[in-house]
């Protein structure tokens, strides 16, 4: 674990990243960042597809999908500094130009981005919120799926990857119990589906993150499922 100093040391390091951003709190709250409906144009400078990672941790999916599809742009929100440092270090060293992060919380993300301005949404291993009386916190809890649906283009999609069986059936239900569209789940990705999918979707699903890696070593099966409001 790090230590207090070394986590300011990172913040302070990503203070001259170019590609992240680290707003204040009266920055977000209850007001809209200068870039919400202005990314493409101002950040990016292209007109390519817009795909959001939320809880990105250390940025291994936002960073493994920008070298995936150079054709998109993929922008990592957490609001643990010290872990997206480790993505954005390695984004900026081998000049990827397509991937963006912003150390903040995910209550904030319509102060970031205006409707229809995002295509895909990832939730790669979320803090599964198991408590009944956190169950408005968890990632795919009736608020959060609204705020998701305001800012996805018609037919986006959202990926959720999970090794939480409870957090992955709680996800299930409120699909079903909203009439969104599931295209595809399964409750062992590497044991009973990855290998009928095609190559590319297989490179994709199998960019591993720090926690799914630990995850995976215990013996827990990897949850996935995709779907579109």
């Amino acid at each position: 674990m790090l230590g207090e100093g070394k986590k300011i040391q990172r913040w302070k390091e990503m203070e001259t990243f170019p590609h992240v951003l680290q707003p204040k709190f009266n920055e977000v709250f209850q007001t809209n960042h200068k870039y919400k409906g202005n990314w493409k144009k101002e950040v990016f400078k292209n007109d390519n597809p817009i795909v959001l990672e939320l809880g990105c941790g250390r940025g291994e999916y936002s960073v493994g999908l920008a070298k995936h599809f150079p054709e998109k742009n993929f922008i990592g929100v957490d609001i643990k500094g010290a872990r997206i440092w480790k993505g954005a270090k390695q984004a900026l060293d081998q000049q990827l130009n397509n991937v963006f992060f912003i150390r903040t919380r995910i209550d904030f993300i319509n102060s970031f981005f205006a409707e229809d301005e995002v295509d895909e949404f990832w939730i790669t291993f979320p803090d599964p919120q198991p408590q009944e009386t956190r169950e408005r916190k968890r990632l795919t809890a009736p608020m959060f799926m609204e705020r998701y649906k305001k800012l996805l283009k018609p037919n986006g999609i959202v990926h959720l990857k999970t090794d939480n069986e409870g957090f992955f059936r709680y996800t299930l239900d409120e699909i079903e119990r909203n009439n969104y569209i599931l295209i595809e789940h399964t409750f062992d990705l590497y044991g009973e589906r990855i290998e009928s999918l095609d190559t590319k979707t297989q490179e994709i699903l199998s960019i591993k993150t720090y926690y799914e890696i630990f995850f995976s070593a215990k013996g827990h099966k990897i949850h996935y499922l995709r779907f579109r409001f």
